[in-house]
């Protein structure tokens, strides 16, 4: 497995599209692949409801540690947590706030948004 330096993750959405359940297969699938095809971002970055998929109770949240321990840094966004309430409860990652995430999406090279 290798960790792409240019390349950065931003999840907007703890789904993958609009259907729920749906949307949930799909993103799981995503990251799975992701794992499996070994190339992986140096950074990614949950926004929005996408905290969800860092913190207790994550149906993912055993591949966002497998991505993390692969070397992917994982942040959620602060102000995310506190609107969810789920600062207590982040499992995978470290929190970062917006302009992390600003610099970060000018400074990689190619950026994923899903």
């Amino acid at each position: 497995m290798s960790v792409d330096e240019d390349l950065l993750l931003v999840l907007k959405s703890s789904t993958l599209g609009s259907e729920p359940d749906l949307g949930e297969k799909l993103l799981s699938a995503f990251l799975t692949q992701l794992l499996e095809v070994g190339h992986l971002p140096q950074r990614i970055i949950c926004m929005s409801s996408a905290v969800f998929l860092t913190t207790k109770g994550s149906p993912v949240l055993e591949l966002m540690q497998r991505l993390a321990a692969a070397g992917s840094r994982v942040q959620s966004c602060g102000t995310c947590l506190d609107y969810y309430e789920r600062k207590d409860d982040l499992v995978v990652g470290e929190v970062g706030n917006m302009r992390e995430t600003v610099e970060a999406m000018l400074a990689y090279r190619r950026v994923i948004r899903l």
